[in-house]
């Protein structure tokens, strides 16, 4: 008897192991599977900040010339040249256009402002300027001029 309950014993012990192997491996592919998801995403996050990097270059070199460092469109070169420019550093500015529309604004021009060549400007480099602008209006508050302020009431003499 005690031989038949050793044997199932046994048998048992022997039957459950694959499981526990088989879970261990499962918690194993789950951890790689999280740890190869992490990897993507710092290595996405990597390309995004290179590819924002880029963009400000680009940004430097051919916008903020007469756009300005903030994109607020208010240059002595822009002034110097009665340039109307759209704030790109405005938050409403910006929302009120599509990244199409910015994107043929910038490839096509407008007025005096010369269009960006594709040999200068890559469509995805392009793409990256249209997200750095708009991050541009996010990191600066809209400055609108405040109201003036109410004159002051005189002040009432009493009787004396």
């Amino acid at each position: 008897m005690w031989k038949s309950l050793l044997l199932i014993a046994a048998a048992t012990s022997f039957g459950l192991a694959p499981v526990a192997m088989n879970s261990n491996a499962g918690q194993a592919a789950k951890h790689t599977q999280k740890s190869a998801a992490k990897a993507e995403a710092e290595q996405q996050a990597s390309a995004n900040a290179e590819a924002m990097d880029k963009a400000k270059k680009l940004y430097e070199m051919d916008c903020a010339l007469c756009h300005g460092d903030k994109g607020l469109g208010d240059t002595d070169i822009a002034k110097e040249m009665k340039l109307t420019l759209l704030p790109y550093g405005d938050p409403k500015a910006v929302a009120a256009m599509s990244d199409q529309e910015i994107f043929d604004l910038i490839r096509k021009g407008k007025d005096k402002m010369p269009p960006e060549a594709q040999a200068r400007a890559k469509d995805d480099e392009v793409h990256d300027l249209i997200k750095y602008v708009r991050q541009l209006a996010k990191d600066n508050p809209a400055t609108a001029p405040a109201a003036p302020a109410a004159p002051a009431e005189p002040a009432q003499q009493s009787p004396q």
